[in-house]
């Protein structure tokens, strides 16, 4: 059952220790060798939606409860803090990575290109980016080739944030080059977390990326523009005339965090979706008939898909903060200098808060009532201050490319993956080959 989530003053005699998991739960966990995820399954399934468990010296704090995710993420992000992030190595000071003053003053600057009529501007590119995947995906049904769901998808999101980035099309060399970022993001979870010099085994590939981001920066700052217009890299460039710290350090770095973020988690959400559809092909037929191609039933159908998706395999599926002062949390005193770990892939699976949290429904999000109500039940990208820019983009591009794809023939499976990978984001573990059917 959801716990209450109001908070007290910190020095009231209500406020009681966070109740943690025994430790030697912890240590058959480690025994086993099992993922993170279910050592937290674990603790919120035996002590509720705030918890502790001793992931090191001092007890970490679990946060899944809707009321509890909403004060730390929404309501006092003055709080619970963002601290080094993992990536810190590959996007550097982008502002996925930022924090303080320095990451305000680079989410001011980026917010306005992914709201409102920001957005517009790139609506043309999305719509091409879909097309020229479809059209694969046609020559793949004629052919009758085996091809890779995990890559295409790939393919398709880093196509569509490249052309928003510098106005051009993604070529197969650049293609060819970028996959380098995959390497990295997967490489991730096995690096130090604090990590300055990035070590042997991702050096060379994060100097391919380095390579292809000069190159991007080096065409934006001299003013070429590509097919479709300037991109956002050129926000960028011209943002350096006013702002010193617009570096071309900086700006590798925005370009960087905007291809990992832009495409790594659509495109493992689009595969998750395909998995998903072929378990469930009736989610498919339920979406198409919703309405016909073009109208607003279909649209609001297929991002029903995606929400559901995203709900089962959100793409900020851990969240870690970091407390800076003492507070009290649904009834809890939290210490300052606690370790905090919001983890929206539990609260989207909480049984007390989605009926049947396991199956797959796209109708939960076009039913009244389907849902739950509250700003904490569901957070795909995040909530509050750092909730993710690119949620729109991300989202009307999956739409746009689902909307061209499901009326025509489904995916076959040849291999489906063996399990699930729990990185940055949670991830099918393994190939997903297919064939189309002509």
């Amino acid at each position: 059952m959801a716990t209450d989530a109001r908070s007290v003053p910190a020095e009231s005699p209500a406020a009681r220790p966070v109740p943690e998991l025994d430790p030697v739960e912890v240590e058959r966990w480690r025994a086993g060798g099992g993922p993170l995820v279910d050592l937290l399954t674990l603790t919120r399934a035996r002590l509720g939606g705030v918890a502790a468990v001793r992931l090191g010296p001092r007890p970490t704090v679990l946060v899944t409860d809707p009321g509890a995710v909403q004060h730390v993420l929404g309501r006092h992000p003055d709080r619970y803090v963002k601290r080094s992030h993992r990536a810190r190595l590959l996007v550097g000071d982008g502002v996925l990575a930022a924090t303080g003053e320095a990451w305000k003053r680079q989410r001011r600057l980026l917010q306005s290109q992914f709201t409102g009529v920001g957005m517009r501007r790139y609506e043309a590119r999305i719509a091409a980016a879909a097309r020229t995947a479809a059209d694969r995906w046609a020559g793949y049904a004629h052919s009758g080739r085996v091809f890779d769901l995990g890559e295409e998808m790939r393919r398709f999101a880093l196509d569509t944030i490249w052309r928003s980035l510098t106005g051009h099309p993604l070529d197969a060399g650049t293609d060819r080059e970028l996959a380098a970022v995959a390497a990295v993001v997967a490489a991730l979870p096995t690096l130090p977390a604090d990590g300055v010099e990035p070590p042997e085994a991702v050096r060379a590939d994060l100097a391919r990326i380095d390579a292809v981001a000069h190159r991007a920066v080096a065409a934006a700052r001299s003013g070429e523009a590509g097919p479709d217009g300037p991109g956002l890299l050129h926000v960028l460039t011209v943002a350096s005339a006013q702002r010193p710290e617009y570096t071309d350090r900086l700006i590798r770095d925005e370009l960087v965090t905007l291809l990992v973020a832009g495409h790594e988690t659509t495109a493992t959400t689009l595969t998750w979706l395909h998995l998903l559809l072929d378990r469930d092909p009736g989610a498919r037929e339920w979406a198409l008939a919703a309405g016909p191609a073009g109208s607003g039933a279909r649209r609001e159908a297929v991002q029903a898909l995606v929400s559901e998706t995203l709900r089962l395999y959100p793409s900020a599926w851990i969240l870690p903060r970091h407390a800076v002062a003492e507070d009290v949390l649904a009834g809890y005193r939290v210490e300052a200098g606690s370790d905090v770990l919001v983890c929206p892939y539990l609260t989207h699976r909480d049984p007390a808060l989605w009926p049947e949290p396991e199956r797959f429904d796209p109708a939960r999000f076009t039913t009244a009532g389907g849902r739950p109500e509250g700003l904490g039940t569901y957070l795909p990208f995040g909530l509050g201050a750092r909730a993710c820019l690119g949620l729109q983009f991300a989202l009307r591009e999956a739409t746009a490319l689902l909307e061209l794809l499901l009326p025509g023939p489904a995916p076959r499976l040849r291999s489906t993956p063996a399990g699930t990978a729990y990185g940055l984001t949670v991830r099918p573990d393994g190939p997903t080959t297919a064939t189309l059917p002509r």
